[in-house]
């Protein structure tokens, strides 16, 4: 099979962080390309110096794993940092006082106040789990251990995270002392449940990765 052939039909055989795919893509014909030509030294002609190259490469069911988990590992990454990202501008978010839609009468409400204190412990250890899932993401790409665990620990937890948090600010809106009704709904929408259902997605790709 030449080389063209051979990445068109790996290429289809992948899935996952477009940018990382095409560098594991460009990797695998720079690596061909290298074998090639030292068969065209050693006498053949291109056609079948390529065909050599290809058949030492490996076979694409031989090759397609190991490429796969690599994609996985990426996709992990950019789910962590997706769930970073979203909970970081939390604090934000909920700043007592800060925007107009928090701010006004306050009529003291104990279950909105139990909230506030479960979603800043939550949101503690999400943020913490993030940070360490991004770090492990880079260990993962030498370790075989952790990359082989890695992915579904990682889009399991932003998964159970963005639920969760998700559930827990709708509800922080819904009982909340400043009475803005649909306003409250609105900023918790744009700046949490939107962020965190961008958040589940990346994850769903990463299961989907870490079944292949």
């Amino acid at each position: 099979m030449p080389i063209d052939e051979y990445l068109a039909a790996l290429s289809k055989e992948l899935w996952g962080p477009r940018r990382r795919k095409a560098d594991l893509l460009a990797e695998a014909r720079d690596h061909l390309t290298d074998a090639t030509e030292a068969f065209e030294a050693d006498g053949l002609d291109r056609y079948d110096a390529e065909k050599h190259a290809v058949a030492d490469f490996g076979t694409l069911e031989e090759v397609a794993p190991g490429y796969r988990a690599d994609l996985a590992v990426s996709q992990s990454r950019r789910t962590a940092v997706l769930l970073f990202a979203a909970l970081i501008i939390q604090p934000i978010v909920w700043r007592e006082g800060a925007w107009s839609w928090n701010s006004g009468p306050d009529d003291p409400n104990p279950l909105n106040d139990l909230l506030q204190v479960l979603v800043r412990n939550v949101g503690t250890i999400a943020i913490a789990g993030a940070v360490l899932a991004v770090v492990a993401a880079g260990i993962g790409l030498r370790s075989p251990f952790v990359r082989t665990h890695l992915t579904r620990a990682t889009t399991l937890f932003a998964l159970a995270n963005a639920v969760t948090i998700g559930g827990i600010g709708v509800l922080m809106a819904l009982t909340s002392p400043h009475p803005n009704g649909l306003l409250d709904l609105s900023v918790v929408g744009t700046f949490v449940v939107l962020p965190l259902v961008l958040v589940g997605q990346q994850a769903a790709r990463g299961l989907r990765l870490a079944r292949a």
